[in-house]
């Protein structure tokens, strides 16, 4: 029955994928966190460790004294936050609590990809190193545990029958109504009262889990089990649209109804998660580009668009406009589309996606070596490139053999060292469509040309509003995803990570580019976000 919440992708063979929903965190969780964050900000592990004079001398030495270093800082911003440890003067005497400072910190990012941005690769760097056998031997303790899930807390609590439950997909879908979120409060209440057996504590933690589906039924919403054709049709028309969450849906808990006092206080914060859920932050910029690409542009014609508008032409030639790859309008159309529901696929399986990739993180060695863009861990990635190759084969079967480009994935190489260096250039994208879909929206673009000083300038410039508008996008769809952005030829073109490098190619040179005022008069100051926590 889970399977009408989510979309239930598999993150191996065979396994479900409520399996890697992560378990939203407690109040104890958040502070544990905070002191995790704390002394990930002053530690400079990766910058020692990973150093030429570290790398050529005792490298496990060098690592085992920065991790000692490390958890030291742990133990006194545990103290300073009344958190219970050891006053020992052993490390190994606070393994449980270190233990569970790191896999806090590791849920907290699967369920936030946009937070921990600054310190959560230096997190994972530590732990690859911290799990090594010598390391282990010196520390006196394993750091590593397994991030908790939905799965694995239905099964202590004996209740993975919940799942299964018929009114499990009201009590973990998102409400976009006042009338859905009492419809969906009075299932959660029914729930808890069947499986909690009149257990307060019991009803917390099943509360608990219900809405870490809830959190995950936002993120995979726009992506069901019904397939790709029916999320994602080729029409005019545009993509699904994701639909505004409704923030009472998500920002009220369900009511415990007869279940006492003390159950209910801890369920303020756990019943307050983000105000824009996942979904909405990663997939609906990838929405509104196709939706953008499709309205303004035909797939076949560059003559009249689907509106009956006048539209500009896609054709890039190669060594023309910095441009390395050759399309003819149609072939580019399709090249974009089909790179931007690419997208889609992987950002709306996040909660496996960060699975994958820290599981290939933390399973096996790696090399540090100059890759051309720095000193980094080359590590092979065979769960994620099995995810990639899963995503593929659907969407190539959606397109009825007519992909265009290559479909070549690198992993472990010089250019996607390992999972994390791929991970964190797909969550890179909503930072690069949001905002160029920001300034070239109606309400934003309009609403400039309406002021007097600006009016004059657009019209000087390309004509009218909507001229600009098509020209910020003729210009975005050719050349974010004309094969450049590499410091050689053989490192760009139209494969899987080249067409994100494109995209990156295209902001770096934004500042250059003739409408370049007009993003600034929108608001746009960067495009790559804050990368502190709050």
């Amino acid at each position: 029955m889970i399977a009408s919440v989510v979309a239930r992708p598999t993150a191996g063979p065979s396994s479900p994928a409520d399996e890697y929903i992560p378990l939203r965190l407690n109040d104890r969780e958040r502070q544990i966190l905070s002191v995790l964050e704390g002394a990930l900000s002053v530690s400079e592990y990766t910058d020692r460790v990973d150093s030429v004079m570290a790398w050529r001398g005792a490298r496990t030495g060098r690592a085992v004294e920065e991790l000692q270093e490390m958890l030291a800082y742990m133990t006194g911003l545990a103290v300073a936050a009344s958190l219970k440890v050891s006053h020992e003067p052993c490390l190994e005497a606070n393994a449980d609590v270190f233990r569970e400072a790191f896999e806090v910190g590791r849920r907290f990012k699967g369920m936030n990809p946009d937070k921990m941005r600054a310190s959560y690769g230096k997190l994972i760097y530590m732990l690859q190193d911290a799990t090594a056998p010598d390391v282990i031997r010196e520390l006196g303790f394993d750091p590593l545990s397994r991030v908790q899930t939905v799965h694995a807390e239905l099964a202590l609590l004996s209740c993975l029958d919940l799942l299964e439950e018929p009114e499990l997909p009201l009590a973990a879908s998102p409400a976009h109504s006042a009338e859905a979120a009492d419809a969906k409060a009075a299932a959660t209440a029914r729930l808890l009262a069947r499986f909690a057996d009149g257990d307060a504590e019991r009803a917390v933690r099943l509360e608990r889990c219900l809405l870490s589906l809830a959190d995950h039924a936002c993120l995979v919403e726009a992506s069901s089990s019904r397939g790709l054709a029916e999320v994602w049709p080729r029409s005019s028309r545009g993509p699904a649209e994701v639909q505004p969450r409704s923030s009472r849906g998500l920002a009220e808990g369900p009511s415990l109804g007869t279940l006492s006092a003390p159950s209910r206080h801890p369920l303020g914060t756990l019943s307050a998660p983000s105000r824009r859920p996942l979904a909405q932050a990663h997939v609906s910029p990838v929405d509104a580009m196709l939706r953008l690409l499709r309205t303004h542009f035909s797939p076949a014609s560059t003559s009249v668009g689907p509106g009956g508008a006048a539209s500009a032409s896609l054709q890039i030639t190669a060594g023309r406009g910095g441009a390395r790859l050759s399309h003819s309008h149609a072939s580019q159309y399709a090249y974009v589309e089909q790179s931007l529901l690419l997208w889609r696929a992987v950002l709306a399986q996040l909660p496996r996606m960060w699975a994958l990739a820290e599981k290939d993180l933390l399973s096996g060695g790696y090399r540090l070596r100059d890759t051309g863009q720095g000193r980094h861990r080359v590590q092979s990635a065979p769960n994620v490139g099995q995810l990639m190759s899963e995503v593929l084969r659907r969407l190539q079967a959606e397109q009825g053999g007519g992909w265009v480009g290559s479909s070549a994935v690198h992993l472990g190489d010089d250019d996607v060292p390992n999972a994390l260096v791929w991970v964190d250039k797909y969550s890179q994208v909503p930072r690069i469509l949001g905002p160029i879909a920001h300034a070239v929206s109606r309400s934003t673009l309009d609403s400039l040309a309406a002021k007097p000083g600006v009016s004059g300038y657009i019209v000087s410039a390309f004509g009218s509003a909507e001229a600009c508008r098509l020209a910020v996008l003729a210009d975005f769809f050719k050349h974010g995803f004309d094969g450049s952005g590499a410091d050689n030829f053989f490192d760009a073109g139209s494969c899987i990570d080249g067409r994100l490098t494109s995209a990156w190619h295209f902001c770096a040179q934004l500042s250059k580019k003739p409408y370049y005022p007009l993003f600034q008069m929108s608001g746009f100051v960067g495009f790559d976000g804050a990368f502190g926590r709050r």
